[in-house]
């Protein structure tokens, strides 16, 4: 659907404003500016005082003076390079005003000497006598009420000056027309917002410094502009989705009745109320689009089997794809058992099959004769056809990102999909990311998950850890040992993982210690990891590779080295591999010297295991864009909204988009007709895909 030429203004290239040429035009690119619409939307982040002052008299050092003076001595360089004095008197007290390379005709124009001016400046003192460097303005006194009281500072980069951009905003703002309200008239009065263009027009003056905080009634009015042409476009997804299911599939709980019998322990109320979600919601008309968030250990395998059983019980088939090779073999190991409780039929694909045991695994799932298959993308192979697939169960979701989400949606295969994540999201990012599922916790661990001992040990202390290893191997146990990430060099962390297995080689004795990293051919990597699992290899020395699912319950010894590199999340990704069995488990994390933000980071994870919480201070102190890698989360970059700070406008503009598609699907009210302008405002081109799909 084509913008309205109501917005052609706003969306023309940034050098149709006046003054700004191809080079100007270079240097706002820079700050991701291309037109005035983004303009409109790059506010000023600070502000300087400019109110008339009697005096310098009693101001600090680096802050902005407005007084008026009378010139006095000029005081011209007497040799090349030195600078330009001019000294001046104001109310109180006498002080210089300071120019590099003046050039004394213009110095002289601007401020003859005997005569008053208005100036304005960061006031500095250079050997005990105050100064001003080049002051910002230099004003006849009948010019002051040209002078803005309070001057908004707006970011810049190389080649622009405040003035350049102060001009742009002017131009641009004046191309900002009257729009259709497309805000809940109700939310608007309740929150005391100003209409869009008020709105745009007061963000870009402000008045004060607190016209600059995020909670200003046009700031925030903004921000809730952004979240929620975002949430609509999320929520456009979730009814596609849904919209494509062809038939409920309800079990009558037989399978699951047998795989719940025969378990040692009883579900947590978390994972009944999932199970319970999932079921009624594959029960239902609608196709489900569901997010099953859990911390390391609580226990999501369990409620994805469930799924897959009522999946099964309902005459159809399940799949659960990972996003690994290692995590699809692991999903097979922890469900077979599980699954034979209950007779049913499950095979394991990944790319590495082929031949006839390919061939025949493929014959089996087109004839119905497997009922549930794990495997990694291999699944989406052309030559993968299913006999009646009723539920896509896809882990670690993550590392997939929303657009390939919508792809998985738009195969329009009419099964239902949960997608399961062991990286808990503060809430914030799981709706800016995951706002178009419906989302299920689970917040409890499973019985006799007994707590994480977890200590911080100096780099110097090295020779200790070894000793305690080889005491733990000595009563049966067993470890991992994870290496630093050197820079960001996989060959440098390699180095690292290569050395350190050396050395524990020599300490611990052959046959002991094996290898694991990421440039390991899949092969050597799962012999690897098997003999770990078999308890052949007592200590595993590796890279992240192991950060996701791999389960060793024997494994009770986590050694983290150079601990400060890794992020908070990964920290507690990897203490999760341990504390899966009955033993005490420690995790050790080797420091060896962390910045302050290090320090936090290794202080929050040895004082806290839940997950959670982590993923708050994860984001309070990394952002949105670094927390799940911008790159493939899909997490929007916003210009004015906080997602650290503006949870609550987040869902209530999730819960407003929702209620707006539910009551006018197809945006064809005149409210959704202002709702399809501010898509367009915002760019929400894929809003536009998903409603011609509807």
């Amino acid at each position: 659907m084509s913008r309205p030429p109501i917005l052609f203004p706003l969306f023309a290239g940034i050098e149709t404003l006046p003054g700004v040429g191809p080079r100007m035009a270079k240097a706002f690119e820079n700050l991701d500016v291309t037109r005035p619409r983004d303009l409109i939307f790059t506010l000023p982040y600070a502000g300087h005082d400019r109110s008339l002052k009697e005096s310098i008299k009693g101001a600090v050092p680096g802050e902005i003076v407005t007084v008026t003076v009378t010139v006095g001595l000029h005081q011209p360089p007497k040799q090349k390079g030195r600078p330009y004095r001019v000294t001046v008197e104001d109310a109180w007290t006498s002080f210089n005003l300071v120019y590099f390379k003046g050039d004394r005709k213009w110095v002289e124009t601007q401020l003859p000497t005997g005569q008053k001016r208005v100036i304005s400046g960061k006031l500095e003192f250079y050997d005990g006598i105050a100064q001003i460097v080049h002051p910002d303005h230099v004003l006849r006194v009948e010019e002051l009420p040209t002078l803005p009281k309070f001057e908004p500072v707006w970011p810049l980069s190389a080649g622009l000056t405040q003035k350049i951009v102060a001009k742009a905003v002017a131009a641009s703002l004046s191309r900002v027309p009257e729009l259709p309200e497309w805000i809940d008239r109700a939310l608007v009065q309740r929150e005391g917002w100003p209409a869009f263009h008020q709105a745009v027009a007061q963000a870009q003056a402000p008045r004060g410094i607190d016209d600059i905080m995020t909670e200003t009634p046009a700031r925030r009015r903004l921000a809730y502009d952004e979240l929620f042409a975002h949430q609509v476009t999320l929520a456009l997804a979730r009814q596609t989705a849904r919209r494509g299911k062809g038939r409920p599939s309800v079990g009558n709980g037989d399978l699951q009745r047998q795989v719940l019998a025969g378990l040692p322990y009883q579900p947590t109320a978390a994972q009944r109320r999932a199970m319970d979600e999932i079921a009624q919601d594959m029960g239902g008309e609608m196709r489900m689009n569901r997010l099953l968030q859990g911390d390391v250990g609580s226990g999501k395998t369990l409620v994805a089997l469930m799924a897959l059983l009522i999946a099964v019980e309902a005459g159809g088939q399940g799949v659960m794809m990972a996003p690994t090779e290692i995590l699809a073999r692991q999903h097979f190991e922890a469900l077979e058992p599980l699954a034979a409780l209950a007779g049913v039929r499950l095979a394991v694909l990944t790319g590495r099959d082929s031949g006839r045991e390919r061939a025949d695994k493929l014959a089996a799932l087109t004839s119905g004769a497997i009922s549930i298959i794990v495997g990694t993308h291999a699944l989406f192979q052309k030559d993968v056809a299913f006999h009646d697939l009723r539920l896509a169960v896809v882990d670690e979701q993550h590392r997939f990102g929303v657009a390939q989400r919508l792809q998985l949606g738009e195969k329009g295969e009419s099964a239902d999909v949960l997608v399961m994540t062991a990286t808990p999201i503060p809430r914030s990012l799981a709706l800016a990311n995951y706002g178009d599922m419906d989302v299920s916790i689970l917040d409890e661990k499973p019985p006799g998950r007994k707590p994480i001992k977890t200590a911080l040990i100096s780099a110097d202390r090295i020779g200790e850890v070894v000793e305690h290893l080889r005491k733990a191997i000595g009563e049966g146990r067993q470890a991992y040992w994870v290496c630093p990430l050197v820079m960001e060099s996989e060959t440098l962390t390699l180095t690292a993982a290569e050395d350190r297995f050396q050395r524990l080689r020599a300490a611990l004795g052959e046959g002991v210690v094996g290898l694991v990293h990421g440039q390991l051919p899949p092969a050597e990597k799962d012999r690897a990891m098997a003999d770990f699992v078999s308890g052949q290899t007592r200590v595993l020395v590796a890279t992240t590779v192991i950060e996701v699912g791999v389960n060793v319950p024997n494994a009770t010894i986590m050694v983290i080295e150079g601990a400060e590199t890794f992020g908070l999340a990964q920290l507690h990704q990897l203490r999760g591999r341990v504390g899966r069995g009955m033993g005490e488990s420690t995790c050790l994390l080797i420091w060896g010297n962390p910045s302050e933000t290090g320090r936090r980071r290794l202080e929050t994870i040895r004082d806290t295991e839940d997950g959670f919480k982590i993923a708050e201070e994860d984001l309070a102190m990394r952002g949105a864009g670094d927390l799940i890698g911008t790159a493939q989360s899909g997490v929007p970059k916003f210009r004015i909204a906080d997602l650290e700070r503006q949870t609550a406008l987040m869902a209530l503009a999730q819960s407003d988009a929702r209620k707006l598609l539910n009551d006018d699907p197809a945006l064809t009210s005149a409210r959704g007709g202002a709702v399809r302008t501010l898509l367009h405002l915002m760019d929400q081109d894929r809003a536009f895909r998903l409603l011609s799909v509807g």
